[in-house]
């Protein structure tokens, strides 16, 4: 078993920068390197750059594999090292993105299955924070509401991350039994609505109204409403209509490697809803 000194040992060990300080880590025969794709915020007719969703890029011999290829190779007693590794490489990446007011978003999934070592793992990334020069309120940890977590841990994990300065996002929203209980014990700062349930909903013609009522429950408590997956103009305008606070997905932006520009400049809506080619 993996203790938290050794996996902070292992990590630093396993993660390299290349000619142009872009870090990227090694697992066996993989080269992991990060990707960030933009999340918006609505302002008036423009949306602004406000964060960043890290994944993980695996290469090997030279070409790109699916995430899926690469985590169908982990080991259950390595999913805790893996998942450090990948959030390690992230937050290295994102301080030297240049993208000041632009907050992290990250998943902390894996870990998440016993409450001792989650606990742990938080205090030793926050801690470390200090000196690669970030701010706690600039990464938002991204809990998934899939994994059917048991018991009070849900809540005690949101409760120390809260305490570290972390940002508590509860991901994957809606495709879980038990959403609004696990949504009333998390509290969390923002739900991530799930990209391919709203995308089902869109192809409904009520699904404005619906999901207008949606998002409204889910504000009540002054969370932050995040949908993800936006691939056509008829999402966009639906998720705008709703209220939501934060859209991502490829219709605005792509991801894109570590080590890229990312224009900080705003997206017009206007533009985005009468773009042609994709999709209604």
């Amino acid at each position: 078993m993996t203790t938290g000194s050794n996996r902070r040992r292992l990590v630093t060990d396993a993660i390299f920068a290349d000619e142009i300080g872009v870090e990227y880590a090694i697992h066996d025969e993989f080269r992991l390197r990060s990707a960030y794709q933009p999340i918006f915020a609505p302002r008036g007719d423009l949306l602004r750059m406000v964060g960043m969703e890290a994944s993980v890029e695996a290469h090997r011999q030279g070409g790109t594999v699916y995430p899926r290829v690469f985590l169908d190779t982990i080991g259950p007693h390595e999913r805790g090292y893996i998942d450090a590794l990948c959030r390690a490489l992230h937050i290295r990446n994102f301080r030297n993105l240049g993208l000041d007011n632009v907050r992290l978003f990250f998943g902390f999934e894996s870990d998440i299955d016993a409450e001792d070592g989650t606990i742990a793992e938080l205090r030793q990334m926050s801690g470390r924070l200090e000196e690669l020069g970030l701010h706690p309120r600039m990464l938002m940890c991204q809990m998934d509401a899939r994994y059917g977590l048991d018991a009070d841990l849900p809540g005690e994990v949101a409760r120390e991350m809260r305490a570290t300065g972390l940002g508590v996002v509860l991901a994957g929203f809606g495709v879980a039994e038990g959403g609004e209980a696990l949504l009333n014990l998390v509290k969390p700062d923002v739900v991530r609505i799930d990209g391919p349930l709203f995308a089902l909903l869109c192809s409904y013609p009520a699904a404005g109204r619906l999901f207008g009522r949606l998002v409204a429950m889910l504000k009540t408590g002054g969370t932050q409403v995040l949908v993800d997956g936006i691939a056509t103009p008829r999402q966009l305008q639906v998720a705008l209509d709703a209220g939501v606070d934060l859209v991502q997905g490829t219709l605005l932006s792509k991801p894109l490697p570590a080590g890229a520009f990312f224009d900080r400049g705003p997206l017009v809506t206007g533009q985005l809803l009468s773009r042609a080619g994709s999709g209604n």
